[in-house]
């Protein structure tokens, strides 16, 4: 991710809002490289969370309403063995959402690891037929919690919030 982060701030030559918002809507990377950028580029601290919380949000519909219609064009098109692929991303993190339910979703979402996010608490969600409504909220919070996590990090308050 790093390395990415590094490329586009050198090398894409949009507007840091646009940017961040973009960079946060990738899958994998979300609004923790978004802010990594945003800090980068010499944001503003409250206006890069604003932008990279509204760019992981965005695809978060998308994914929970539209995700069983895209697996079925992705089939049809000699993508299944990718469909296979995310379905086993999603079974083998469904015993974490499990145990713990709403909120399981929510840390899964929130806690900033290689392999969570916004996107895949999406597609776990989605995958397993979770509530809509109860999954978007739990998202929601998870999508929040990560945006704490990495400005504390990105904007080094570490040190503010410990004392």
């Amino acid at each position: 991710m790093e390395g990415f982060i590094l490329w586009w701030a050198a090398h894409v030559p949009l507007s840091p809002r646009i940017s961040v918002f973009l960079v946060s809507m990738i899958p994998l990377i979300e609004e923790r490289g978004g802010l990594i950028l945003a800090r980068m580029l010499g944001m503003n601290m409250w206006e890069a969370i604003f932008w990279c919380v509204l760019g992981n949000i965005l695809p978060i519909p998308f994914i929970l309403w539209g995700l069983e219609s895209v697996f079925h064009w992705m089939a049809e098109h000699h993508l299944s063995k990718m469909v296979e692929k995310l379905e086993e991303k999603a079974t083998r993190n469904k015993p974490k959402i499990d145990k713990y339910g709403f909120w399981g979703l929510t840390l899964f979402v929130g806690i900033p690891i290689p392999g969570t996010g916004a996107w895949s608490g999406s597609l776990v969600a989605s995958v397993f037929d979770m509530d809509t409504k109860k999954a978007s909220v739990s998202i929601l919070i998870g999508i929040a919690l990560a945006a704490f996590i990495m400005t504390v990090i990105s904007y080094g308050l570490l040190g503010q919030v410990i004392s």
